[in-house]
Parts: C-alpha cells; sequence; structure tokens
C-alpha cells in the first residue's frame, strides 16, 4: 500500500499554519477541478488527491494523528503493518458511511485504512467514559488512535457496547444544494448482523447539523453530523453563496452578459455599465434551499476586471489610444 505525503501533494511545509493549507488547496482545486478540465482523467485523479489531502491537513484532529503515523514512517517504520492488523482486528461497534456511487472509490486505500471507510469523518471516539450515555462512534474497526495504544504494553482496550451510534458525513457543496443520500453500515452487535440504512440528507442541510435516524442505532438512534467540504469557487454563508467573477473590461465599461458559474450550473448574468472591480451583483435565489420553508439564498458575484490574455497588438494600439484620451482631458480643479 502506498503511503500517502499530503504535505507533499499540496505542495506546503510540514509547519505550515491553516491558511497556508487553505490557500494551497484552493489554489490547486481550482487548477484541476473537473469543471475547469472536463474529461481529463489526469486532472480528475490530481483533483482527488487534492481534496483527499485537504481532508486530513484542513482538520487539526485528523491532521494530529497523521502527522503521529508519519513519525512512524520515519523512525523505523511499521505503519503499513500495524494498518494491517488494525483493519484484521475490527469491531463490531462501529459503522461505516459509503458515498453516493458516484462517490466510491474517492479515497485513496491508505486513507480508508488509517481513518475510516468511504467518505469518513473524524476518528473513532475511543472508549466511553464511565456513566456516559454510550454513543458510540467510528467508521471502520480500528482508528489511529487504536493502532497507536496497540504499539503499547495491555493495549488493546476496546470501547463498551453502546445505544445511540454517531459520526461525522462530509458531503460536497453540490450535495448540499440539490440534497442527497448516504448508506450507513450499522454494526447489530455481536449477535445480530450489520444493517445497511440509506440516510437521506436534505437540500440547504448545513455545516454541523445533525440528521437523526430514529430507532436505527444499535438500541438507539442513528446521528449523523454533516461536514460540508470547502469549495474551490464558492463560499457559503448561512443560505447565500459568494464568488468572483472575471469580467472583461469592455463589458465592464459598456454593459453586457457574461456566463456566471451557479451551484444549478451556468446561467448568464448582465453586467451593467460602468461597473467597477470589486462591485458585487447578486443572483437572486442562486444560493443553496431554505432548510425550513420555501425559496433559497442569493448568490453574490464580486466582479473582477481581467484584461485580454495575451494582449495582441491591436489590443495595445486600443488601450494607447484610450490612455491619450484621458490624458488630454482638463482635469477638475
Amino acid at each position: 500500500m502506498e503511503f500517502k505525503d499530503y504535505y507533499k501533494i499540496l505542495g506546503i511545509d510540514r509547519k505550515a499554519d491553516q491558511k497556508a493549507i487553505n490557500q494551497a488547496f484552493r489554489k490547486l482545486a481550482r487548477q484541476y477541478h473537473p469543471d475547469v478540465n472536463p474529461g481529463n482523467k489526469q486532472a480528475e485523479t490530481r483533483f482527488k488527491e487534492i481534496n483527499e489531502a485537504h481532508q486530513v491537513l484542513g482538520d487539526s484532529d485528523r491532521r494530529a494523528k497523521y502527522d503521529q503515523v508519519l513519525e512512524l514512517r520515519e523512525h523505523g517504520g511499521g505503519w503499513e503493518d500495524l494498518l494491517r492488523r488494525g483493519a484484521a482486528q475490527g469491531d463490531d461497534g462501529t459503522y461505516t458511511v459509503y458515498g453516493s456511487p458516484g462517490d466510491l472509490g474517492r479515497f485513496s486505500e491508505f486513507f480508508e485504512q488509517l481513518f475510516g471507510g468511504l467518505g469518513a469523518g473524524p476518528f473513532a471516539a475511543g472508549p466511553q467514559g464511565a456513566g456516559g450515555r454510550g454513543e458510540r462512534r467510528g467508521f471502520t474497526g480500528f482508528n489511529v488512535e487504536d493502532l497507536l495504544r496497540r504499539q503499547e504494553p495491555g493495549g488493546s482496550e476496546r470501547p463498551r457496547a453502546g445505544q445511540d451510534v454517531a459520526g461525522t458525513v462530509e458531503i460536497t457543496l453540490e450535495e448540499a444544494y440539490r440534497g442527497t443520500t448516504r448508506t450507513v453500515a450499522v454494526p447489530g452487535g455481536r449477535s445480530r448482523k450489520t444493517r445497511k440504512i440509506e440516510v437521506k440528507i436534505p437540500p440547504g442541510v448545513r455545516h454541523g447539523q445533525r440528521i437523526r435516524a430514529a430507532g436505527q442505532g444499535q438500541t438507539g438512534d442513528l446521528y449523523l453530523t454533516v461536514e460540508i467540504a470547502p469549495h474551490p469557487l464558492f463560499t457559503r454563508v448561512e443560505d447565500d453563496v459568494q464568488c468572483e467573477l472575471a469580467v472583461p473590461v469592455w463589458v465592464a465599461a459598456l454593459g453586457g452578459t457574461v456566463e456566471a458559474p451557479t451551484l444549478g450550473g451556468p446561467v448568464t448574468m448582465t453586467i451593467p455599465p460602468d461597473t467597477r472591480d470589486g462591485r458585487t451583483l447578486r443572483l437572486r435565489g442562486r444560493g443553496l434551499p431554505h432548510l425550513r420553508g420555501a425559496g433559497a439564498g442569493d448568490e453574490l458575484v464580486k466582479v473582477r476586471l481581467a484584461l485580454p490574455d495575451p494582449l495582441t497588438p491591436r489590443d495595445r494600439e486600443l488601450l494607447e489610444e484610450m490612455r491619450r484620451l484621458h490624458e488630454a482631458r482638463p482635469t477638475k480643479s
């Protein structure tokens, strides 16, 4: 199994802070996003690697656990054998979240072995404290904490059986826009078979919201906390989305139409005459659906003026003429 160097994939130093990690992700994600490279399998593969790296390094808990395994690899190795032994032991007190059919195989074998099933979220919470309700967390039968603990003498402790089952599922912003489903494999305990349950995630769901499936845990309920992955183009603010759009200078000056991206697909947007760089235009109803009630948020598009690329000799002539005209104008006193 190939070891994934997520720092190298994002082209950052191991001491990089969260801001640098997010900046590197957004830059690479824009470059290799499937919408920008339709039909390009190499770009698609690269985009998946970039996304996977950000899922780990962009989360402080995952990053800390990954760094521990990275230290193991650099000081004696043995990481792959630990993963194999952890996967073989299993634990029927956890569950696995699978993506929709189009998401299957989205993460590498390394990610699955280290962090859990396809599209899984955080690491298993480990043993429950005494007197707790018995909520179980996890996505496969082991996690990084288990692996590191098993290196220590007598370190094979397992969580106690629980009632409710809880975990985190990651979706894309597009899935939050249109709604989606996830198949959850919930273990029934030692005497019962694992059950697969399809959980519906409604349009308009927000980051951090919990979805409850009553009676679908082991002896209680199933809870899924939704995490929405960062998007290379859009930033969500409640039910609105924000983005920047390059607009040719002549369209901004004279007015016209351009094609603007939205979560529902590209639309034609009108640019008023004399639109300045940085002006924000609103596409009403093009944001996320309201989770409760009718309607949807808006899309806020910040205009960024764009010159022709490359500039032709004729382009330069016209710009020079414009400069002469403006310099010849009398200044206002």
